[in-house]
C-alpha cells in the first residue's frame, strides 16, 4: 500500500493519516477526493473546517473544496487580498502554523488578511500545510479552528503523514483519473506503469513508492497521463535523472 510508506518512521499513523487511508481508491472526481480529504483532516485533527485550493504553475487559482462557510470565506480573502497563510505556504513550501491569529507575531506578514479574519470571522487558530511532491506544488490544505492553541507534537506528525498522503491521492487522480493500483502487475492496462516504475527504480536506486511518485510528479508538470510518460520510459524515450528531482 504506497499511501502509508511516508508516515514518520517510528509512530503509527495518526486518526487523520488514518482516515486519509481509508478513502476509497475508485474516486473519479477531484473535488471529491477534495472534500474527502478535507473531512478526514480536520476531523482526526481537531479543527472546525478545512480547504484545498490549488496553487500550481498555473495564474489561474481556485478553492476546491471548502467544508462551510468560514473556510470559503478565509480562502476568498486570501485570494482577494493576495496575502495570508495559504499564500505564504504555497510560495514557501513550508506548513505555516498561527495557534493565535490575534497575538502571533507571524500575522504581521500578512496583516490586512489577519485584521480581516478577526474582524469577520471568529476564527482563533489556522494552519495552512502545502501539498507537495517533491517540486511539484499541487495546492495547499487550509485548517482553522475557532479556539486558539498550537498543534501537540503528534498532531504536527499526523498533519504531516496526512499532507503527504492527500498528496499522493491528487497526484493520482490528476495524472492516472480511475487508475487503481499501477503497482499490481498482474493489471494489463497498467502492465507499462509498472514497467516504467520498476526501470525508474533503477535509474534512482529508489523504492517502487518513490518511483511511482516521481512519475507521477512528472506527469503532473508536464500536463501529460501518466500511462503516457510510462510508455516513454519504457521505449527510452524518457530516462529519469536526479536533476529532474
Amino acid at each position: 500500500m504506497p499511501f502509508g510508506d511516508h508516515a514518520p518512521v517510528g509512530h503509527a499513523p495518526g486518526p487523520a493519516t488514518r482516515a486519509m487511508l481509508s478513502i476509497p481508491r475508485d474516486v473519479i472526481d477531484d473535488r471529491v477526493l477534495a472534500r474527502r480529504i478535507c473531512e478526514a483532516c480536520a476531523g482526526g485533527l481537531g479543527f472546525d473546517g478545512a480547504a484545498i485550493s490549488l496553487l500550481t504553475g498555473s495564474p489561474s487559482r481556485h478553492t476546491l473544496w471548502a467544508t462551510d462557510a468560514t473556510a470559503q470565506r478565509l480562502e476568498d480573502l486570501q485570494f482577494g487580498l493576495n496575502e495570508g497563510a495559504c499564500m505564504e505556504a504555497a510560495a514557501t513550501g513550508r506548513p505555516v502554523l498561527v495557534g493565535d491569529l490575534r497575538t502571533s507575531p507571524r500575522t504581521s506578514r500578512w496583516p490586512m488578511f489577519a485584521a480581516a479574519v478577526v474582524e469577520q470571522t471568529d476564527v482563533g487558530a489556522l494552519f495552512a500545510l502545502p501539498l507537495q511532491w517533491g517540486a511539484v506544488n499541487l495546492g495547499v490544505l487550509d485548517l482553522y479552528r475557532r479556539a486558539t492553541g498550537e498543534l501537540t507534537a503528534a498532531q504536527h506528525r499526523d498533519a504531516i503523514g496526512a499532507t503527504d498522503t492527500a498528496s499522493l491521492m491528487m497526484l493520482g487522480l490528476r495524472t492516472d483519473p480511475g487508475g487503481g493500483d499501477q503497482l499490481d502487475p498482474t493489471v494489463s492496462s497498467h502492465a507499462e506503469i509498472h514497467q516504467a516504475t520498476g526501470m525508474v527504480m533503477v535509474q534512482l536506486g529508489v523504492t517502487a513508492t518513490d518511483a511511482l511518485a516521481r512519475l507521477r510528479a512528472y506527469a503532473f508538470v508536464q500536463q501529460r497521463l501518466l500511462v503516457d510518460v510510462g510508455r516513454d520510459v519504457v521505449v527510452h524515450r524518457l530516462l529519469f535523472t536526479e536533476e529532474m528531482t
